[in-house]
């Protein structure tokens, strides 16, 4: 489950990128909610750490 989140993480940072650098203006926020997702994500697997 651990690597699972690592995994969307990453995924949904690509794809911020991709779509930032890649499209720019033609996405539009959706750019950003891929960004605020990675970083909800990052967050949780911090505040859970290892059991």
């Amino acid at each position: 489950m651990r690597d699972l989140i690592w995994l969307i993480v990453v995924i949904l940072i690509i794809g911020w990128l991709v779509g930032f650098f890649g499209f720019g203006e033609a996405v539009g926020s959706l750019i950003h909610i891929l960004l605020v997702l990675a970083v909800i994500g990052i967050l949780y697997k911090l505040a859970t750490g290892r059991r």
